[in-house]
């Protein structure tokens, strides 16, 4: 995984007056976004230390959303995300929780998609706009966003790995970083490949039908 420079910490182009509870909470917000391919009937954002304290001052609440509708952290329509959601009938509630062992800016992202599945997302804001996802569906996992990104959901074999970095190398993506997670042997284990190539947003299509025991692929590439 990276590690933040002084100069990383700086912060990014961005609207509101923080990088750690705007920035970095439109982007956390965007990454959910895009595991869910924007099909979000109905979200619940528990919201965890200091995000919890002032997310309405801040304007954590509204860079949340922003990034849920698919906004990057400078769009000038960050400000108005809440109206925007209900205009499009979006349901939404915040909530305060307590989690373990996180960052002060974390939230939790509970989401209800229109196929009848639901997704969480926990994510942290660490600074600067930087953020470090470290959750999906209970999974925990790790990666920034700050690289193109691609994760798998797939079951936990032998070769698997394996069969996926080979598809990359055949498409010239070269890996940055590579991690995988899994609770129990052989049952369900998620990918976090990181690489040096923007990642084209038909691989999951090529990989799924490659890897039959690939349930799920995401490609996230940073703004």
């Amino acid at each position: 995984m990276p590690n933040y420079s002084a100069m990383d910490i700086i912060g990014p182009k961005m609207v509101g007056p923080s990088s750690s509870h705007t920035a970095g909470a439109a982007r956390i917000g965007h990454i959910a976004y895009i595991l869910a391919a924007g099909q979000i009937r109905r979200v619940r954002f528990h919201l965890h230390g200091s995000f919890a304290r002032t997310y309405r001052g801040h304007g954590t609440d509204r860079a949340l959303m922003a990034g849920l509708l698919g906004m990057q952290p400078h769009d000038e329509r960050l400000k108005d995300s809440l109206e925007i959601a209900r205009d499009k009938g979006l349901e939404f509630q915040f909530l305060e929780i307590q989690l373990q062992d996180v960052h002060p800016n974390t939230v939790r992202i509970e989401m209800d998609l229109y196929t009848g599945e639901t997704l969480s997302v926990v994510g942290s804001s660490v600074g600067g706009g930087n953020i470090k996802i470290v959750e999906i569906n209970g999974m925990q996992l790790e990666f920034s966003g700050l690289f193109p990104t691609m994760i798998t959901r797939h079951v936990d074999g032998p070769g698997i790995v394996s069969k996926i970095t080979r598809i990359l190398a055949e498409h010239q993506i070269n890996i940055a970083f590579m991690s995988v997670f899994r609770q129990n042997r052989g049952e369900e284990a998620m990918m976090v490949i990181e690489t040096d190539n923007r990642l084209e947003e038909s691989l999951p299509q090529v990989i799924r039908g490659l890897v039959r025991q690939v349930q799920d692929v995401y490609v996230i590439n940073p703004f």
